[in-house]
């Protein structure tokens, strides 16, 4: 993990969590207490950000999670099979006890023909297929990022592929960790937990509260700022965001604390507002990302008053 000054042991404690729960996961396999499980983590309808994401993961890094913590059986973009030998290796998992984590969302229109993964026996496979032949199965199906937990990016306006949410096709509880992308210890965290002690405690839109149980605006450093009513009037301004259209005060993740990149940095600490990216309905909901009317009325306002006076 890189070195950073933290001295909230709040801060501490949350941002070890999804370490401390892979490092008792390694421990109890190398103890015989719990078993590998098989694992597939398949691509749908994104841009694939996710999986990249967990690959700059570094506490522990991917490595671990496919050498040591689990059978890693399938993933479109890094496994090495091709064509029909792919597809035996993605459904020979099923009779098993596998875990089942998607990214992307699910093409629906015409039956799911606009995204088809590949051919079995001459047949086309569609994402659509894939999801609910292993949702079905599995013993816990993961959602990851936006466009997977509800449609994100890929079910925007105006939606030509009619992209929904994995939990839209499946008749069955399924964990969402929203984010574009999800954070690595996110996803990490989660994974251990239910290979520790089976389903992580989850909110009301079953998202576990291990990493999403606080409100972005709760812990950034700006808040102060907000409490004393000093805003920034333009990206650059080092005060509270708010009126530029920072979404932190709606989102719910542990950012300000986890930060990116190995724990470097956030949008806000780079004087970007957070655009609630882990917000249901991201994007549409949350546009405009960035706005000047707010500050430019109040601005203007402010002149006028001056001129008024003057």
């Amino acid at each position: 993990m890189s070195k950073r000054s933290i001295t909230c042991p709040e801060y501490q404690e949350r941002l070890n969590t999804a370490a401390t729960l892979v490092d008792t996961v390694k421990t109890q396999i190398r103890q015989g207490a719990i078993k590998k499980k098989n694992f597939v983590w398949l691509e749908l309808t994104g841009c694939s950000g996710n999986i990249i994401s967990l690959l700059d993961g570094s506490n522990p890094d991917f490595k671990y999670l496919i050498s040591q913590m689990t059978y890693f059986i399938f993933n479109n973009s890094l496994s090495a099979s091709e064509g029909q030998n792919a597809m035996e290796q993605l459904f020979g998992v099923l009779g098993s006890d596998f875990i089942f984590a998607v990214e992307g969302a699910v093409a629906t229109k015409n039956n799911g023909l606009y995204n088809i993964i590949g051919r079995l026996n001459g047949k086309a496979v569609t994402a659509l297929d894939a999801v609910q032949i292993l949702g079905a199965e599995a013993s816990y199906v993961i959602a990851i990022g936006a466009c997977a937990t509800h449609g994100g990016v890929s079910a925007a306006r105006p939606n030509p592929a009619e992209c929904v949410g994995v939990q839209s096709v499946l008749n069955r509880k399924v964990i969402k960790l929203t984010g574009c992308p999800c954070h690595p210890d996110w996803f990490m965290g989660t994974l251990a937990h239910i290979l520790l002690y089976g389903e992580p405690e989850l909110d009301s839109r079953d998202r576990p509260l291990l990493f999403y149980s606080t409100l972005i605006h709760d812990r950034c450093p700006r808040r102060s700022y907000f409490d004393q009513g000093i805003f920034a009037e333009k990206l650059g301004d080092k005060t509270c965001m708010f009126k530029l259209g920072c979404r932190g005060p709606v989102t719910r993740t542990d950012c300000p604390i986890r930060q990116w990149n190995e724990y470097v940095n956030w949008p806000v600490e780079d004087d970007t507002p957070c655009i609630g990216c882990a917000q249901f309905g991201f994007p549409d909901a949350m546009e405009p990302f960035i706005s000047y009317n707010t500050t430019r009325n109040s601005t203007r306002e402010v002149n006028d008053d001056q001129e008024n006076r003057d």
